[in-house]
């Protein structure tokens, strides 16, 4: 996999310094029973790194020290496939914080999760799970063929326990992707084609969805590379670039945690090795219990455009209307 960070380290992107700290980002295990096109970990069921029991419990002491702290957002991988995910979740959530689930759906079927969207409901995690595309054709071509059925029955799961309805607390939040070297388009409109297109053929209901802009990072990032369009690429991101999207950007609140334990600004900047801030080694979570960060500086680079170019892009969706 060809690297893009020798052409992303030079950058003009405004400089940016860090508010409250209130989510937790934590991607715990890099293995997942897929290998997306479009993924920006690159995780694959080949991949076996995973958060040791040490470092989850530091995520813990993070929440107990940090009060500012709301969410604990789970990712990988598959973050239900580490052997240690519900005993993370149960323990945050005694704690009152919202736990985020970053679920591909298919994992719901595979063998040994068959109660995971039961578990899920019974600890009122919040599910944002991954749907490309509400046309088959076109999520299979990103995500491997089989996978929208797979993605349909998880989301049927969901529904019948709750998820997706406005009265049952339980939320559904889907992601979108564009297929290759796009914007996505306005959030508002194509999250009305999706309830629409999957209510009618499917049944199917959830809560909101989440317009992401591919990375100009790993796996999408090498394939521009290969073809010869990285640079076409980020002179659209640039060309797009709105300044209104800088207040919401995620990394002013969220600190990205890897399986190794080592902070990051963001999870893109983790999966670039970028360390935390202005710091010239790895920084780790265990150094930071007692650490205001606040007002401290970001870590850029040109791929930060990716986040700001048009309505912008972070784990929740565009950043202006």
């Amino acid at each position: 996999m060809k690297d893009t960070l020798p052409r992303l380290i030079a950058t003009d992107f405004p400089p940016l310094r860090r508010g409250n700290l209130e989510v937790l980002q934590a991607n715990i295990t890099l293995t997942c029973n897929q290998s997306c096109f479009h993924c920006h970990v690159a995780s694959s069921p080949k991949r076996k790194e995973a958060m040791t029991h040490e470092t989850l419990e530091l995520l813990l002491a993070t929440l107990d020290r940090h009060p500012s702290i709301h969410t604990l957002d789970i990712t990988g991988g598959a973050p239900e496939l580490h052997p240690e995910f519900r005993w993370l979740v149960k323990e945050a959530r005694s704690r009152g914080i919202t736990v985020i689930d970053r679920c591909n759906l298919t994992i719901l079927s595979e063998p040994g999760q068959e109660d995971t969207a039961e578990f899920l409901a019974q600890h009122q995690v919040k599910v944002v799970a991954s749907l490309p595309c509400y046309s088959a054709e076109n999520v299979n071509a990103q995500r491997g063929d089989g996978v929208f059925d797979a993605s349909i029955v998880g989301l049927q799961k969901l529904n019948a326990l709750g998820y997706g309805h406005e009265a049952s607390g339980l939320v559904l939040d889907l992601v979108y992707n564009p297929l290759g070297a796009s914007l996505p388009p306005p959030q508002p409109a194509l999250e009305k084609a999706y309830k629409e297109q999957l209510k009618e053929h499917f049944g199917i209901v959830f809560n909101d969805l989440y317009t992401l802009t591919n990375m100009p990072i790993q796996r999408f990032g090498s394939t521009l590379i290969s073809k010869g369009t990285f640079d076409e690429y980020m002179t659209l991101l640039k060309a797009n670039f709105n300044s209104a999207t800088l207040p919401g950007l995620m990394c002013l609140n969220t600190l990205s945690v890897d399986y190794l334990g080592q902070v990051h600004d963001c999870d893109f900047n983790q999966q670039l090795k970028l360390p935390l801030g202005d710091a010239k080694e790895p920084v780790y979570l265990k150094e930071l219990l007692d650490a205001d960060l606040s007002g401290s500086p970001i870590r850029i680079a040109d791929h930060c455009y990716g986040c700001t170019a048009g309505q912008g892009s972070s784990c929740g969706g565009a950043l202006v209307a």
